[in-house]
C-alpha cells in the first residue's frame, strides 16, 4: 500500500478561535489598537480625573469635538478615495521592496488619483485652519469664566497640527485601498501606543490643555516617518506624473463624491454635536461626563467594526471582479461578529458604570450615569448595523438615496439639539436611540436589500457611479 501523507498538524485552540471570529493579521492589529486603546484609556480618565478640573475636563473633551468639524471639510473623501483605490490595485502588486508591479494604466490613473486628492486635501486644510481656529476661538470665547482658564494658545496650536494631519490623510487612505491594510493598522498600534506612553508622563507634568497638542505632534512623527521612509518607493511611483490614463473624476468620482460629501458634512450631526451642545446647556463639568462616555463607548464600536472596515479594500476588489457570492459571505459574517462583540463590550462597560456609581468612589461622577449610558451604548450597538450595511454600497462605489440622508441627518441633529438642550445628556441619548432604532435601521436595511439585488443584477448601473434611486 502506498504510504499515507502525513496530515496538516492541528491548529492550536487560539488560532481556531481566531480563524472563526475571522481574524486576520489586518483585524489582529486593529484589534490590537482597540485594545490597547481600551485598556490605556482607564489610565488617561484617571489622570485626567487627578490632575485635571472639572473646568479642564470639560475644555479638554470639547476641544476634540470642534476638532471633529473637519468632518466638514473632508465630507467623507476618504471613503472615496479608499474605495477607487481599491478597484484600481485590482490589477497591481506590492513587491517584496515596496515597488508597484502591474497594469500599466491601472498604476496610472492611481497615480492621477493620489496627485489630485493631495491636492484637494491640501486646500481642504489650509481652510479648516482658518475656519476652526475663529469657530473655536469665538465659541469658547463665550463661555462664562473663559478668561480664568488658558486655553487659547492650545486652541490654535492644536488647530494647526490638526491642519497637517488633514493634509496627510489621502496618502494613508490610498495605501489602504491598495490593500496594504496590515501595515497601516500596525501604524495605528504604534502611534497609539506612543501617544498614550508620552502623554501618561506629561499629564502629571501640568500639560493641561496642552495635551491634545501633545497626542497630535506624536501623531505627525509616525505618520510621517511610515510616509517618507518606510513606503518611499510606493509614493515615489504614484506622484509621479501620470504617462498613461487618468481618471476621469466627472464621470467616476465627482457623482460617488458629492454625494459621499454631503453625507460627510450631514454626519456632523450623529457623531459630534452632541458634547458642544451639552457643554452650552449644562456646562464644561456635564460636558466632560458627556465625553469621557462617549470616548469609551466610540472607541468600543470602532473596534467592533474593525472586522468591516479592515475589508473595505476586499470588498471594493471583490466588486471590480464581480464575485458577490464571496463578498455576501464575507459581509454577512463580519456584520454579525461587529454586532456581537460590541453588544459584549456595551454591557461590560454599562456594569462598570453601575459598580461605579453603587460604590460611591469620588471618580464616578466623571462619567455619566447609568441610564444615559445604557442608552447611548444601544444606539451605537443599532447604528453598528447601518454603518455595516453602508461600507457595502460604498464598495460599490455608489451612495444612493440623498434625499433620505438628509432628512435622517437633520431629523437627529434636531432631535438632539431639542432634547439635549432640555434634558441634558440623558435627553440626547434618548434621540440618538430613538433615531438610529426607529428610522436609519429600518430605512437604510430597506435601501441595503433594494440596492444589492438592483447592482448584482444590473451592471450598467453599477459602472454608471450614479444613484438610480
Amino acid at each position: 500500500m502506498p504510504d499515507t501523507p502525513p496530515s496538516a498538524p492541528r491548529r492550536s485552540w487560539p488560532r481556531r478561535m481566531l480563524n472563526r471570529l475571522e481574524v486576520d493579521q489586518a483585524v489582529f492589529f486593529a484589534i490590537l489598537a482597540r485594545a490597547w486603546q481600551f485598556l490605556a484609556g482607564p489610565v488617561t480618565l484617571l489622570l485626567i480625573a487627578t490632575h485635571f478640573t472639572g473646568v479642564e475636563q470639560g475644555y479638554y473633551y470639547t476641544f476634540w469635538s470642534m476638532i471633529g468639524l473637519q468632518t466638514f471639510f473632508e465630507l467623507s473623501f476618504h471613503n472615496v478615495v479608499l474605495n477607487v483605490a481599491s478597484h484600481e490595485w485590482e490589477k497591481l502588486a506590492l513587491t517584496t521592496d515596496r515597488t508597484i508591479t502591474g497594469d500599466a494604466s491601472a498604476l496610472s490613473r492611481l497615480a492621477s488619483l493620489l496627485r489630485v486628492t493631495a491636492v484637494i486635501y491640501g486646500v481642504g486644510a489650509i481652510l479648516f485652519l482658518a475656519v476652526v481656529s475663529f469657530a473655536g476661538w469665538v465659541f469658547f470665547g463665550w463661555e462664562e469664566g473663559s478668561h480664568l482658564i488658558h486655553w487659547q494658545a492650545p486652541w490654535v496650536v492644536l488647530v494647526a497640527l490638526t491642519a497637517l494631519a488633514f493634509w496627510m490623510t489621502p496618502f494613508l487612505t490610498v495605501l489602504e485601498g491598495c490593500n496594504q491594510v496590515k501595515p497601516v493598522y500596525q501604524l495605528h498600534f504604534a502611534r497609539a501606543v506612543a501617544g498614550n506612553l508620552i502623554v501618561w508622563v506629561c499629564i502629571p507634568l501640568g500639560a493641561s490643555l496642552w495635551t491634545p497638542v501633545i497626542a497630535t505632534i506624536i501623531r505627525l512623527a509616525c505618520e510621517g516617518y511610515f510616509i517618507a521612509f518606510r513606503y518611499r518607493r510606493f509614493y515615489s511611483a504614484l506622484l509621479r506624473k501620470p504617462t498613461g490614463p487618468v481618471l476621469d473624476w466627472r464621470v467616476e468620482v465627482w457623482p460617488f463624491q458629492w454625494r459621499m460629501g454631503l453625507r460627510g458634512l450631514l454626519g456632523y450631526f450623529n457623531a459630534y454635536l452632541i458634547n458642544p451642545i451639552v457643554f452650552h446647556y449644562a456646562g464644561p463639568v456635564a460636558a466632560g461626563q458627556m465625553g469621557m462616555t462617549w470616548q469609551v463607548l466610540t472607541s468600543l464600536q470602532a473596534a467592533a467594526l474593525s472586522w468591516v472596515t479592515t475589508r473595505t479594500a476586499r470588498f471594493g476588489m471583490l466588486v471590480a471582479k464581480r464575485d458577490f457570492v464571496e463578498l455576501d459571505r464575507i459581509f454577512f459574517r463580519l456584520t454579525a461578529i461587529a454586532f456581537g462583540m460590541l453588544s459584549v463590550g456595551s454591557i461590560v462597560f454599562c456594569i462598570f458604570v453601575t459598580v461605579l456609581y453603587w460604590s460611591g468612589t469620588v471618580h464616578a461622577n466623571r462619567l455619566l450615569p447609568p441610564l444615559p449610558t445604557a442608552i447611548f451604548a444601544l444606539a451605537l450597538s443599532i447604528a453598528v448595523i447601518s454603518n455595516c450595511q453602508w461600507t457595502y454600497m460604498h464598495a460599490h462605489k455608489r451612495s444612493p438615496y440623498l434625499l433620505l440622508t438628509l432628512v435622517g441627518s437633520l431629523l437627529n441633529g434636531g432631535l438632539i439639539w431639542w432634547w439635549g438642550s432640555r434634558y441634558g445628556a440623558t435627553g440626547a441619548a434618548v434621540a440618538l436611540l430613538a433615531m438610529n432604532g426607529m428610522f436609519h435601521l429600518p430605512i437604510w436595511s430597506w435601501v441595503w436589500f433594494r440596492e444589492r439585488l438592483e447592482w448584482h443584477e444590473n451592471p450598467e448601473s453599477r459602472d454608471n457611479g450614479v444613484s438610480i434611486s
